[in-house]
């Protein structure tokens, strides 16, 4: 069983709406995190960050906006990604918005592994260019899966194109698929596990996805954190006063889903520090959630130390 979580930052809002993204790798270490983890019996390894950029105006590219940027930190996220996974070890990747998961991915298929993603998200993200509001966050899954209209750029960051078939995603805690995303799903036999099922039984729900994993070599789990309740915890980029999970059913699913198998990496995208209305109560309240979660793998307690 693999005893090494790495923690990996990647400070980007270049895919976003707006700046504030970039600020979250480092406010989650100032509140604690690093130390909560630790707690857990860890042997957690602080790798710093990759190269981040901070959101700015693109009015040459509306529709995609700062392509370029978004391919760089990816392309950073992806090299280092892959050489913890490849070592063996454990990844939590702290962002920055959503669309670093596509280097994510990219880096842990470029051993040749099997990967198995379950998408934790009210949205699909499955928009691209012409149906997407210019902000590469809402079209990750898109450009995994390379769907019509994908950036080229993008989708073809990793090491083979598409990245990812219908089969490898699970798209967990969905409330908000659109018509054009649901004809993607139905078309690519993409599994969900809607918000609803959620609610009812955290575990259970979580089960079926780690269930779900089993056939692929790597697991990774990606969580966008406006699939909390925003009137219950703001924290998210994204302010909509949408029913969510709350903090307390997001950690029940991680628990389950880090303690599978084939968990390999998490990635925890979308946090605007900016959003918080007491960052520091915020971010140890985000903090005791992601430790109690990793607590609950069997490699947690394996090395007293803890911090490595």
């Amino acid at each position: 069983m693999v005893e090494v979580l790495n923690v990996l930052g990647v400070p980007t809002s270049a895919g976003a709406y707006a700046p504030g993204q970039e600020r979250a790798p480092s406010a989650f270490r100032t509140h604690g995190l690093v130390e909560a983890l630790a707690s857990t019996g860890w042997w957690v390894r602080d790798r710093g960050d990759v190269h981040g950029v901070r959101w700015r105006p693109d009015p040459d590219r509306p529709d995609a906006m700062n392509v370029p940027d978004v391919v760089e930190v990816a392309r950073s996220a992806a090299r280092r990604v892959g050489q913890l996974l490849d070592a063996g070890e454990h990844v939590l990747v702290l962002g920055g918005d959503c669309s670093i998961e596509v280097g994510v991915v990219a880096g842990a298929l470029a051993s040749g592994a099997s990967v198995g993603v379950v998408y934790i998200d009210l949205d699909a993200d499955l928009k691209v260019p012409a149906t997407g509001e210019g902000a590469l966050d809402w079209m990750g899954v898109a450009h995994l899966l390379d769907v019509p209209g994908a950036d080229p750029a993008v989708a073809g960051l990793g090491p083979r194109r598409p990245l990812l078939a219908g089969s490898d995603v699970l798209l967990l805690a969905q409330g908000n698929i659109t018509d054009s995303e649901a004809e993607i799903v139905r078309e690519r036999g993409i599994e969900v596990v809607p918000l609803a099922e959620v609610h009812a039984d955290p575990e259970a729900a979580a089960d079926r996805a780690a269930a779900w994993a089993s056939r692929h070599d790597r697991l990774l789990v990606h969580v966008d954190v406006d699939v909390l309740r925003w009137v219950d915890f703001p924290i998210a980029e994204n302010s909509r006063r949408a029913d969510g999970l709350t903090v307390e059913e997001l950690g029940a699913v991680l628990g389950r889903l880090v303690a599978a198998p084939a968990w390999r990496a998490l990635t925890v995208c979308e946090v605007n520090p900016d959003h918080a209305p007491d960052e520091a109560a915020s971010f140890a309240r985000l903090n005791r959630m992601l430790a109690e979660a990793f607590s609950r793998c069997p490699a947690a307690g394996a090395h007293p130390r803890g911090l490595g």
